[in-house]
């Protein structure tokens, strides 16, 4: 009889922490070790639940994170971080396994850093880019992000909710205005950028969802609209990221059109000046839970997409 895997999650009140817990408690390959309610932030408790997990996600705001991993004793344990606390820290490897190489990596990585939201539909569509050629390192981009309004955790989900809200919550809201998003340096680093993107996210009325568009002028691009998609033909393959130039029946692009969901669609559109990259996915599917749940199943030797609505 196989053994069971030990699994903590170290946040499970939260949003991620919750879809996580809700996804793996139907898996009988895993035990997962809970914390009573009173016990849940007791130091104590919780290190001696770390180190007697073989795998903990981190569901914790980036210092809460930090303290978490300075709590590992058992050098058995091995570590998905969701927070943004070491997205791009040295020791740690980036979980995002369609990227050339990262699968690899992440089978035999003890740290895996959960990528953000946002960053995963631009890595997605730019790294691969940046890695053939098609674009410079020193390139000048701008990503536009929509996404539902889950993302921004307990809080923002009850401002939505509420039936006494502001109306302002009515339309779409942008945010990060001072151009210091914290996704913005895995965004530079996974995609071995120069610069960071001018950054444009928007939260809408909608629970979840994504859409992450890469505008492009085709004097930016080595090569044309149709050697991009060549590109991300040959490159994804073998993950949950797809390429696909089929817009919703309308003809329009919803960015809640893979909501509930785990995977990602990537497409190129435009016209022979200008040229769009999209990506759409679900921000607490391919963008939180469903890629933590991705990683844990590459380190424990399985199919990827083992528990996942793909």
């Amino acid at each position: 009889m196989a053994m069971m895997t030990n699994v903590f999650i170290d946040g499970s009140a939260g949003t991620t922490g919750l879809r996580i817990a809700e996804r793996l408690a139907a898996r009988r390959d895993l035990n997962l070790i809970r914390l009573p309610e009173a016990l849940r932030k007791n130091p104590a408790a919780r290190k001696e639940a770390i180190n007697s997990a073989d795998i903990v996600f981190l569901c914790l705001p980036d210092d809460a994170a930090r303290e978490a991993v300075a709590l590992v004793s058992n050098p058995r344990v091995k570590i998905i971080d969701t927070s943004t606390a070491h997205r791009t820290a040295p020791g740690w490897v980036y979980g995002f396994p369609e990227l050339a190489g990262q699968r690899e990596k992440l089978a035999a990585a003890t740290r895996i850093a959960n990528p953000g939201c946002h960053a995963s539909g631009f890595v997605a569509l730019v790294a691969p880019l940046v890695q053939q050629g098609i674009l410079e390192p020193g390139a000048l981009l701008s990503c536009f992000s929509l996404t539902g309004y889950s993302g921004g955790g307990k809080k923002m989900i009850a401002a939505y909710e509420d039936s006494a809200r502001s109306a302002l919550l009515d339309a779409p809201r942008q945010y990060g205005l001072t151009q210091q998003h914290k996704h913005l340096k895995e965004m530079k680093a996974l995609c071995a950028l120069e610069n960071e993107p001018v950054f444009c996210p928007i939260v809408g009325d909608f629970y979840s969802g994504m859409e992450v568009t890469v505008p492009l002028f085709a004097r930016q691009v080595n090569g044309t609209a149709d050697d991009i998609r060549d590109v991300y033909r040959t490159y994804y393959t073998d993950g949950l990221v797809r390429f696909t130039e089929t817009p919703d029946s309308d003809g329009l692009l919803s960015a809640a059109a893979l909501a509930g969901r785990d995977d990602m669609e990537i497409s190129v559109f435009g016209n022979d000046t200008r040229i769009l990259l999209t990506a759409r996915f679900d921000n607490l599917g391919k963008g939180a839970s469903g890629a933590a749940i991705q990683n844990l199943n590459i380190l424990l030797g399985i199919d990827q997409a083992m528990g996942l609505n793909v």
